[in-house]
């Protein structure tokens, strides 16, 4: 609710994972975890509970509506029990592109100052002009590219899609702009707003970015409504 951990640490929305029931599944257990039928992780369960999703929605992303495409999501197609509790890593999961973890990130970073800029859109030459100003303000840092590469909303363009405008970006500019790192966040944005902007810093921290870019209405998402 206010955006602490219980050891009082900063985080911006919760991470959940949800099932349809919680028959068969009991505190004390060990949960395989699987993607595309790859062992990827065990989750300890230290809790099975069932989630109020209205004040979740609320306290997360400002509303209850259904309009809202990730409250839709969590009213419409999470399942009704949450299980929490430690993970312990097995593999990465396999995506369509690349992707780094934030060893492999903060091991191509030169020291000093990382700049990271998220996005979830095709980059274009406004983001482009906005990497240089943000290398020229902070002297001498590094410029992390690091955009979402998940799903976002209805009507956005698909991730493989948006990977390719960085890349055609990245051969173009990769001499004259040495500074610039490159890497893909497989991450499914949540249209939080300032929430989702706290947990983006988090992340990119972990990838050793020292300063983060905010853009306008970052990660927000507009009514159909009233706009």
């Amino acid at each position: 609710k206010d955006m602490r951990l219980p050891s009082k640490e900063l985080f911006g929305l919760p991470v959940t994972f949800d099932v349809p029931s919680s028959a068969g599944v009991k505190t004390g257990d060990k949960i395989l975890l699987k993607w595309d039928g790859k062992n990827v992780a065990v989750l300890e369960a230290e809790s099975v509970f069932k989630p109020n999703k209205v004040v979740e929605a609320k306290k997360c992303y400002g509303t209850s509506s259904l309009e809202h495409p990730t409250v839709h999501s969590l009213i419409a197609e999470l399942g009704d029990v949450y299980i929490g509790g430690k993970l312990h890593g097995i593999s990465s999961p396999a995506f369509k592109y690349q992707t780094q973890t934030p060893a492999e990130v903060r091991a191509n970073l030169p020291p000093g100052d990382v700049v990271a800029f998220q996005n979830r859109n095709p980059i274009h030459r406004a983001h482009f002009e906005l990497l240089v100003c943000a290398q020229k303000d902070v002297a001498g840092c590094t410029l992390l590219v690091h955009p979402t590469c998940g799903p976002t909303q209805p009507g956005d363009i698909d991730g493989i899609v948006r990977i390719q405008t960085y890349e055609a970006l990245r051969k173009e500019t990769e001499q004259q702009y040495p500074m610039f790192r490159w890497a893909y966040l497989p991450y499914s944005m949540k249209m939080a707003g300032p929430r989702e902007a706290i947990q983006h810093m988090i992340i990119r921290k972990n990838y050793g970015a020292t300063h983060f870019i905010i853009g306008r209405d970052m990660a927000g998402t507009k009514s159909t409504i009233d706009g």
